[in-house]
């Protein structure tokens, strides 16, 4: 029986939530005195590092954009993302693997199917509303992101044409390297620069995403990764989705009764 959850499903020592708690409060500092000499010279040589790698941003960049008008910029293709839920009376789980289970989606407002969000640090400048996107095929920053962190001078020009679902493209004309920050973990990405207005300051499409070899879920709002030291978990900003994927029901004219089609056609001549 596991004492941890109060069931039968599986042992305590199999628990693997247990476990992940256990190594959660090991990287907080906690429980410590319980590691060998050799475990906590890993945690202080690694707090060390982490040290020196976080940096407070210098300033933030909100999203530029004007309400919620239809964006004029491409519409990507958005792919299902399948979640494999994991059975309760399963014994072992391997190492490192990835998985998203219920609970993890219970404080979410359900059904939805909102996009994921999140914020991100560019250059050590924090960039929120980040659209993580694996149906897109290539990496995007919006110019004026580009100068907001006053990095012109490191443009490059590259031609490439972004496809939408619909077919509709638009070609990009340069390109640039940006420092990518997510929790911690830092990786120098390339970007496709792009004019226009859309609805978010940058996408984060298949070749970060598999370069990280995160696995995103719309559905928990939250995107996991593995690293030496444990799985990463970066949660969605959903708020943030509702605010920029926001759209207004419109009834058509159709649908109208006789006498609501006659008012709006008054009001239409009177002015």
């Amino acid at each position: 029986m596991c004492k941890y959850h109060g069931t039968h499903g599986h042992k305590i020592e199999d628990c693997r939530q247990l476990r992940e708690e256990v190594a959660r409060l090991f990287s907080k500092g906690h429980l410590r005195e319980f590691l060998s000499d050799r475990a906590k010279n890993h945690f202080r040589e690694r707090d060390a590092n982490r040290k020196n790698e976080q940096e407070e941003p210098q300033h933030v960049i909100h999203m530029i954009v004007r309400g919620v008008d239809i964006p004029h910029g491409p519409i990507f293709k958005r792919t299902k993302v399948s979640i494999t839920r994991e059975k309760r009376t399963r014994d072992y789980v391997p190492e490192g693997s990835l998985s998203f289970n219920d609970e993890e989606a219970e404080d979410i407002s359900q059904p939805h199917n909102d996009a994921l969000v999140i914020s991100i640090l560019l250059n050590k400048v924090e960039v929120k509303r980040i659209l993580v996107d694996p149906g897109g095929s290539a990496n995007i920053v919006r110019s004026r992101v580009v100068e907001q962190l006053v990095l012109q001078d490191q443009i490059v020009p590259a031609t490439r044409v972004l496809n939408g679902f619909n077919m509709a493209s638009e070609t990009s004309k340069w390109e640039i390297i940006l420092q990518v920050n997510v929790a911690g973990t830092i990786q120098d990405t390339k970007f496709h620069v792009i004019e226009g207005d859309i609805r978010y300051n940058a996408l984060l499409g298949r070749p970060w995403i598999h370069n990280m070899r995160a696995v995103p879920s719309t559905l928990h709002q939250m995107m996991k990764f593995s690293l030496l030291d444990g799985v990463k978990t970066v949660y969605g900003e959903h708020h943030a989705t509702k605010e920029m994927f926001a759209i207004d029901e419109v009834t058509p004219i159709s649908m109208l009764s006789t006498s609501e089609r006659s008012n709006i056609k008054g009001k239409q001549e009177t002015k």
